[in-house]
Order: structure tokens, then sequence, then C-alpha cells
């Protein structure tokens, strides 16, 4: 293994064994530990860098290797330090001991996103030991509240410190999983949008000992639920979609099938691990989360809440959410208000661009002939906030053959969540090539510019 392998893997390992568990509350995460791990990795390289805390405990972390053209494009790595909470029941091994077995690290945020933010940190650390200067600026952002929405992270950064963690280009999660023989190594050029919401149900409380007629707010929700997780949405078939479905070179049939919004749903049965993936792929999903309903045994609640995680698809408007909750829930919608109209669109980054192309370089360097399938997440991420402002944002790494997109994506907030050695090195070397080949003092790789209908240029000089 490559010195920056191991120091991808080391660092790593002091990530996951931070706990920065981020469970929703403001004084939750504790980022702050992540922040002082990777200040004290930065000593000794030359570089400072800048920390934010919009919220005790909830610390971000931003370092910047100044470019020699101040005309040139910014390049931003940014990754999170949060990582969401476990169940320990269902781990084989505890999830903050980064124990290291057979050549597998295990823990949280071991592939979300610990693994990508030890990588960026290493590239950027190497970088600067080396006095390596690139053209345009090349940020590094450790930063917090991913998992929550991103209040104590990048969305505040965007609002009140933008000129510390702008730039002209970004990688972030998810990407590099293999699909088909080729192979195509997966990366993320945009994802779906959100529109959570929460159902508010009403029943009539009463005594536990008489259950029969009554007009439980438990029972109606939990008929609730069950609606809407048997109500089948209309699917859709992206182009990301289809391109991704042609590259796994399964049988004619199938692979006819899974671009064909009639005939998708059929056949998610017979796609195993992918299954979850393909679903989400094509079809603007509502998961029931959050269920909760009485306060005593004995008491037949009158209220109850259930919490909606909804994801939507490119083109799916705020109407086509509400009427795709009021065709699952039907008659129920009599004692149930639906809550909430915070709405965000999906949102896409173009492929015609330099950083793009570096990606693909650094790719086939490891895996001649190797394409790269441009795909939409199904979770959200901070490239969000770029693509909004016109920022080209991706999700990319290079994963070991071991991963296909499906068995990848199941180990996100799940249980035994590992990533193997080897796809660290992977990573964090192409990486370092993508980072030298974008910002190549010489000019040999040409970058362009691209500025968004709504670019605000703020990026230079970030101060304290």
């Amino acid at each position: 293994m490559s010195d920056l392998g191991r120091d991808t893997v080391e660092l790593l390992q002091q990530l996951i064994r931070g706990e920065a568990v981020n469970d929703g509350a403001p004084d939750g995460g504790g980022e702050h530990r992540q922040v002082e791990t990777l200040l004290r990795y930065f000593e000794g390289s030359g570089l400072e860098g800048v920390t934010v805390e919009p919220h005790p405990g909830r610390t971000s972390l931003v370092v910047r290797i100044e470019g020699t053209d101040a005309s040139a494009p910014a390049l931003a790595l940014v990754g999170h330090t949060d990582v969401v909470p476990v169940e320990p029941a269902g781990w084989s091994r505890d999830p903050f001991a980064a124990e290291i077995v057979d050549g597998v690290v295990w823990g949280r945020g071991a592939i979300d996103m610990l693994n990508l933010t030890a990588a960026y940190a290493a590239v950027t650390r190497r970088l600067a030991v080396e006095g390596f200067r690139p053209r345009g600026d090349l940020v590094f952002a450790a930063v917090a509240d991913e998992e929550n929405g991103s209040r104590f992270g990048v969305e505040w950064l965007t609002e009140h410190r933008l000129d510390l963690i702008d730039a002209d280009y970004v990688l972030t999660e998810s990407g590099g999983a293999h699909a088909g023989p080729r192979p195509g190594i997966t990366v993320m050029v945009g994802e779906k949008g959100g529109a959570g919401r929460r159902l508010r149900v009403t029943g009539t409380p009463g005594h536990g000992s008489a259950p029969w007629g009554a007009r439980n707010a438990a029972v109606l929700a939990a008929e609730a639920v069950v609606r809407l997780s048997r109500h089948r949405a209309p699917a859709v078939i992206t182009p990301q979609w289809r391109d991704y479905a042609r590259a796994l070179d399964l049988d004619a049939e199938t692979t006819a099938a899974l671009v064909d919004a009639d005939r998708i749903d059929d056949v998610l049965p017979h796609l195993g691990a992918l299954a979850g993936f393909a679903h989400a792929s094509t079809h603007t999903t509502v998961s029931p989360n959050v269920v909760r309903a009485g306060e005593k045994g004995n008491v037949i609640p009158g209220e109850a809440t259930v919490q909606l995680d909804i994801r939507v698809l490119p083109g799916v408007s705020r109407e086509d959410v509400e009427g795709q909750l009021r065709d699952a829930l039907g008659d129920l919608l009599e004692h149930i208000e639906i809550e909430g109209d915070w709405f965000g669109e999906a949102t896409l980054s173009p492929t015609d661009t330099p950083l793009f192309d570096a990606l693909g370089s650094a790719v086939r360097r490891v895996h001649p002939g190797a394409e790269l399938l441009p795909m939409l997440g199904v979770g959200g991420t901070d490239g969000r906030f770029y693509r909004r402002r016109g920022i080209p944002a991706y999700g990319f790494g290079v994963l070991s053959e071991r991963w296909d997109y499906g068995t990848f994506r199941r180990l996100f907030h799940g249980n035994d969540e590992r990533i193997d050695v080897a796809s660290l090195e992977l990573t964090v070397t192409a990486l370092d090539d993508v980072v030298r080949t974008f910002h190549d003092p010489g000019g040999s790789a040409r970058a362009r510019r691209i500025d968004g209908p709504e670019r605000t240029d703020s990026r230079k000089k970030a101060t304290t």
C-alpha cells in the first residue's frame, strides 16, 4: 500500500472512533472532535485551517491551498464528518472501534462518508507538503451536520461564510461502484430532491380495556403506513437510469423491462441487492420512518404522527407529491392532516466539463477501457447547495470490484458498515490524480469556467 493509502486508512480509523453521531438534536453531532483530529493531522504541512461553529460543538473546518492564477477555477473537496446513529444489536463488530479485519475497515461512517473525507484530507496534505501549487484554489472542507440537512454545515456556510467554501467545481459523495463487465464506474452527477412531510392523525381517546369500535389514532396511523408502503407510484425512466441498466449487461428481456416504465416494478424482485436502488432511481419514494402514538399503556391514543421521508425525481413538482399522498391515503384523509410544505427540487450537473474529463482519465488509469456512468443519487448530499447555484458537483470514488452499487448502497445507514482497504487505496490514488490533472500548473489540462445563472463569486480570499 502507498503512503497516501496508509494515511487515508489511519485517518479514517481516527474519524470513525470520533463517534460524531448526529441524532438530529442541536447539541448532537460533536463534530468538534473530528475537527480537532484533522487539525492535528495537518500539523507540519504549512496549512492553516479556518473553523466555524454555528452552534456549540457543531464545528466545520476549511483548508485552502491558494492557486497561482486568480482567474483559474477553484476546486472544492467537500466531506462531512458526522455519521448517523447505530442500532448496536445489529452489528457484528463494535461500530466505533474501526477494526481492520481481513483487509476491511469496519465502522459507522466507513462509506458514508468518512472514507472520502479522510482521502480528501490526505490528498490535500500531501500536495501541500510537496509544495504543489494549483492553478486555481484547492479547498478542503470538513463540514458538520450533513446527516440532518446541513443546517449547521454547508447550508450555514452558504448563507454566512460563502467565501470559505465557494468554488467553481466540487467533489463530494458518493460513487465508484462497478456496473457490468466493461466496467462502468458510477459518478453521481446529481441527486433526487426532497419534500419531507408529517402526518398528524386524529382519533378519539378512550380506555384501553374497550378497544372495539374505538377510533384509535395508533391504528389509523398504522393503516396509513401500510397504504403508503403498498402504493405503487408511476415509474419514470431517467436518462441516467437507462444508461446504468444497459451497462449491467443482464439478459435482453430483463434489460428491456428495467427501462420500461410499465414493466420495471414487475422485475424488481429478481434484482437481488440492486432492487432497492433500482426502485428509488425510478420512483418518487415515500418512506414512513418515525411513528409516534400514545402516552400510557391503558389509554387509547387520540393523536399520532408519522414522519415521511419523501424523495422526488427530476421534473416532479410539489403538487405531484401532494397528489401521490392523496392517492395513497384515500379515505383516511378524513382523519389525517398533512403538515409541511418544504420542497427541494432534484439537482443535476453537466458532464461536459473539465473536471468530469479528469475523473474519466483517473478511472481509466486504473481500469483501461472503463467508462464513467453518470448517476442520479437517491439520497441527499451537500452537493445540492452547489448545483442550485449552477456549480457542477460530482460524487466520485473508485471502489474495488467487490462493490456493485446495490451492495454499496445497502450499507449506507445500515448495519455492519465497512469499506475494504483496497477501495481506499484506489480512491485516494484516483483523487490525487484528479487534482493534479485538473490543477496542472503547466496548464496542460485547461479548465473552462462554468457560471450558473445565480453564480456569486465570493471565494477569493477567505479570511477568519
